[in-house]
């Protein structure tokens, strides 16, 4: 009889570890350090996510330094001009005749450079609509030639 003692004990000695086991198993966080081992599916839904969280955050942080580090000056305003006034430009201020007649004042050449078509405009030509010029030395200008014209501008310029 004492066998026959021994194999139920055993059995529930098993069953008690077993339960214990899974008990233990269910506990446990995965990836934690009472559970070291990562699964492919931690990875992709919990990690993952987590590290694209950082990397859109450092690319917003970026842009925003980026964003936040630019002036006026890189954007373009409408500027409307009256007959005979002159727009002088800094150096890199770039002009896009929109409405309107112009022509470039400069005391020399070059004048304007026309990024457009990839040539000078010396004093007195007169400016295409549509076109992009930009001011590469001092002193240079649009006067206009209309009663009213209109000009996309960047860059810091002064008008008399």
């Amino acid at each position: 009889m004492k066998k026959n003692r021994w194999v139920p004990r055993l059995l529930v000695l098993l069953v008690l570890c077993g339960v214990l086991n899974v008990t233990l198993s269910a506990a446990a966080e995965a990836g934690s350090s009472d559970d070291p081992l990562v699964t492919l599916s931690y990875l992709n839904e919990t990690y993952m996510d987590t590290i694209m969280e950082r990397v859109d955050q450092k690319i917003a942080q970026r842009n925003a330094q980026l964003s936040g580090g630019t002036s006026a000056a890189s954007v373009f305003t409408v500027v409307t001009l009256s007959s005979g006034q002159v727009l002088t430009g800094d150096i890199g201020c770039e002009v896009m005749l929109r409405v309107g007649t112009a022509t470039c004042v400069s005391p020399s050449s070059p004048g304007l450079i026309d990024e457009t078509a990839a040539s000078t405009l010396n004093n007195g030509g007169a400016l295409v609509q549509n076109h992009l010029y930009m001011m590469t030395i001092e002193g240079r200008g649009v006067r206009a030639t209309a009663d009213t014209t209109k000009l996309l501008v960047r860059g810091s310029y002064t008008i008399a």
